[in-house]
């Protein structure tokens, strides 16, 4: 069995560089897209030969459709390649590892026919329908978003979803996955034969937390469909999550499998967001586990399951 982490980057090389280094087995390759708007020569000390650099890089802005093309571009990379990877694993360049690769890819292996990621039929917390319907232009056409954003505040950049995408339903989620590559060969598939569902999320606002959701919704992968495997901390009510910190590493180190249960079910988290350069002291903790944890589970066959 293979793995291909797929990884969206804009900064934090060093965490990067040791991400890699943490998840590196002799079975899984890199597959990175580093924002145009960064410079690359901060990441030029990570390479090796399981890892791919996208050579087409194109700037990258939060919350707009950029975050989906690249991601995109990324599973087509690995999909092209002649090592015919078995699971496509989407993270952030913030995001580390809570498990070894090895563990991890035990875990997978183990874990055959479940597709990894938040799935919820909008309207849902968190995501009321006018998130999919609000028209709103990204930021290489300044003009029109500026025009768009006056209209907004006057109710008049409101679309109806169910007119646009031909009878799709809504779904939505976190923007992390672990995605087979059955999975993943859908949705490029999809992608190339309803180009009009491309066209209507290129104008919507966090579409990273719809696009690839709405297309497995609708999908015959919805009923394998388990909640990701990344801890992330919304509990301070804004935006972004929380950074990490000593409190939540404490958290990770007070169980042997990580295990979280919320609005998007029950289930053993192998990553966690978010992380930075800035506290690389937290990862070395981390790491300080994963050498722990790697030797106490080597003989315990890892579920999703307790």
């Amino acid at each position: 069995m293979k793995i291909a982490y797929l990884m969206l980057v804009h900064k934090n090389p060093r965490l990067l560089k040791r991400a890699i280094g943490a998840l590196s087995t002799d079975d899984c390759a890199f597959f990175i897209h580093i924002d145009r708007k960064s410079d690359m020569k901060e990441f030029s000390g990570i390479g090796g030969d399981s890892v791919f650099f996208s050579e087409e890089r194109i700037p990258v802005y939060w919350g707009e459709f950029s975050q989906v093309e690249a991601t995109t571009r990324l599973i087509r990379q690995a999909l092209a390649c002649s090592s015919n990877y078995d699971w496509f694993v989407f993270s952030t360049g913030s995001d580390y590892p809570l498990r070894s690769g090895r563990y991890i890819h035990r875990f997978l292996e183990k874990n055959r026919g479940s597709e990894f990621i938040n799935l919820l039929k909008m309207p849902a917390p968190g995501y009321p329908l006018y998130k999919i319907n609000k028209l709103r232009y990204p930021s290489d056409k300044p003009v029109r978003r500026f025009v768009v954003r006056a209209l907004a505040k006057l109710g008049l950049a409101q679309r109806d979803y169910r007119k646009h995408l031909a009878g799709l339903e809504a779904y939505a989620g976190d923007g992390s996955w672990a995605l087979s590559r059955d999975a993943c060969q859908f949705i490029v598939e999809f992608m190339s034969a309803n180009p009009h569902v491309e066209k209507y999320f290129r104008h919507t606002f966090t579409s990273d937390e719809m696009f690839i959701h709405t297309i497995l919704g609708n999908s015959s992968f919805r009923s394998r469909v388990r909640r990701n495997l990344v801890y992330v901390d919304w509990r301070n009510g804004g935006n972004h999550p929380s950074l990490l910190n000593e409190e939540h590493i404490r958290f990770f180190e007070s169980q042997e499998k990580i295990w979280v249960e919320n609005e998007w079910g029950s289930g053993e988290v192998l990553f966690a967001r978010k992380f930075s350069d800035d506290r690389l002291d937290l990862v070395e903790r981390i790491d300080e586990m994963l050498r722990g944890k790697d030797e106490y589970g080597r003989t315990q066959p890892p579920t999703a399951n307790p």
